[in-house]
């Protein structure tokens, strides 16, 4: 009997499954399994900034995207996408300042290197997914399979390439 629920569960969940969008779960996963792995292996601050900062514009942007479908706080649109953004930047930057992590002298370029990661990290991931959005104007088709997660995870590995070799 349980299991006649569960595929009756299952298959409601199905029927009401809705399109993603370009910053979708997958990206946050790899995002996030990204930034753990990094910080394991000891590997260089801006490389790990790199991945908090793709982190950042991918859970701000699902914010944006809830509060739009729910038409909370519409009226003022613009005003509370910056706030969003301002608040997650804001939530993650403060406590590695706080705790040494961010202006602890370790700089590249005479920027501190956590802070450059999540700088260039946001514009990169931030310019995929811009990229993911122009290239879908091919009648809405994707050009290649998995191509909404394959753009920022790879322009963000790209980054990470950059960085390590520059480190």
């Amino acid at each position: 009997m349980k299991i006649k629920h569960i595929f009756t569960v299952i298959g409601f969940g199905l029927l009401k499954a809705v399109p993603v969008k370009a910053v979708c779960p997958v990206c946050v996963v790899a995002v996030g399994a990204g930034l753990g792995l990094s910080q394991y292996l000891g590997i260089d601050d801006t490389i790990a900034g790199t991945w908090i900062g793709g982190m950042l514009v991918a859970v701000s942007t699902w914010t944006i995207d809830l509060f739009n479908k729910k038409n909370w706080i519409s009226r003022f649109k613009n005003i509370r996408n910056v706030l969003i953004f301002v608040a997650y930047y804001a939530m993650v930057i403060w406590p590695l300042y706080n705790q040494g992590l961010i202006g602890s002298g370790n700089t590249l370029f005479g920027i501190d290197k956590l802070l450059l990661g999540i700088i260039a990290g946001s514009l990169v991931f931030a310019f995929a997914v811009w990229l993911y959005e122009f290239m879908k104007k091919n009648n809405g088709k994707p050009h290649f399979p998995f191509e909404k997660v394959v753009l920022p995870i790879s322009s963000l590995a790209a980054l990470t390439l950059i960085f390590y070799l520059l480190t």
